[in-house]
């Protein structure tokens, strides 16, 4: 079965791509190799490549097991946490009665 390609705008392919660079940055920080972190994760080092050039058709559970082997898994918890939009437009749906 082939993976279809996801399409992005520029502005949030860049943004998966610094998150991908925040990435390869902490596994370099740790002095760990693109094999260790991919035998770790369970993946292998293309997916592990692609993770850290901010593929958008990688499975978020790659994404996940990558954090996790660099103890990052809590930041994991911080994607959409501050749902500030959908708290004002509850505020208002809340007003409105």
């Amino acid at each position: 079965m082939q993976t279809k390609k996801q399409i992005l705008l520029p502005r949030f392919q860049k943004m998966l791509e610094e998150m991908g660079e925040n990435i390869k940055l902490a596994r370099k920080r740790r002095h760990l190799t693109t094999i260790q972190v991919a035998e770790r994760a369970g993946i292998n080092r293309t997916t592990l490549y692609h993770i850290e050039r901010g593929n958008p058709s990688v499975a978020l559970g790659a994404y996940f097991n990558v954090l996790r082997v660099l103890g990052l898994q809590d930041d994991f918890l911080k994607l959409a946490a501050d749902d500030e939009l959908g708290r004002k437009l509850q505020d208002l749906k809340l007003m409105g009665k």
